[in-house]
């Protein structure tokens, strides 16, 4: 059941991030906190209890309550928002690149993940990134997430491989996921990039807007 949610979530989420991203994203990364936030909330749970992800109530409670608490700050608040969108992004980007070149599961995958999520997030902050590049890394973050649920929904994957070692063992590196990710990462760049101009900046998003 818990493949089935999770994975209808990251295809829900995912396709909304990867094709409104930048555009629209005070309301988008709202709902994208909340699914970082009810995977992180149960992947901690699981680490310190040793159950399966998603396996107990208290891992979907506090799955939630994080994800409450990731949304409400992400759509508050402009620099929280680009933090953890782009520190969430840059680490999924991370470990799939791990994943894609066959790295076993493993602290390497989840330290390179950290690391690029981190510098990703310190980056945009930083040097402001412009609104076509933005559009770009959340386009592959949601491609990433689309995939990743389609993947759980095809049976592929499931969730009690997140808490193991053999995560990379279990996917199957076949040509069709590989073509879905990057047909979805390509559209949604697309999409966002001819909405340009149509919508608020992305820091005006926050901002109150003139009487």
């Amino acid at each position: 059941m818990s493949d089935i949610v999770i994975g209808l979530l990251a295809v829900v989420i995912g396709a909304v991030f990867c094709f409104r991203g930048v555009v629209a994203m005070r309301f988008v990364i709202a709902l994208w906190g909340a699914f970082v936030g009810l995977n992180l909330g149960a992947g901690l749970v699981s680490a310190i209890t040793g159950d399966g992800f998603f396996a107990t109530a208290l891992g979907w409670i506090v799955g939630v309550v994080v994800a409450v608490v990731f949304s409400l700050l992400a759509y508050l608040y402009y620099a929280v928002a680009v933090t953890l969108a782009m520190a969430s992004v840059g680490f999924v980007l991370g470990t799939a690149t791990m994943a894609a070149i066959g790295v076993t599961w493993n602290w390497v995958v989840i330290l390179v993940g950290v690391l690029a999520g981190i510098a990703l997030a310190v980056f945009t902050l930083a040097a402001n990134l412009p609104a076509v590049l933005l559009v770009v890394l959340s386009a592959l973050g949601g491609a990433t997430a689309v995939t990743a649920g389609v993947m759980l929904l095809a049976g592929t994957i499931d969730t009690t491989d997140f808490d193991r070692g053999t995560l990379t063992d279990t996917i199957a590196h076949d040509w069709w996921w590989y073509t879905l990710y990057v047909a979805l990462a390509v559209a949604g760049a697309i999409v966002q990039v001819g909405l340009l101009g149509r919508e608020r900046a992305l820091r005006d998003q926050w901002q109150p807007t003139p009487a």
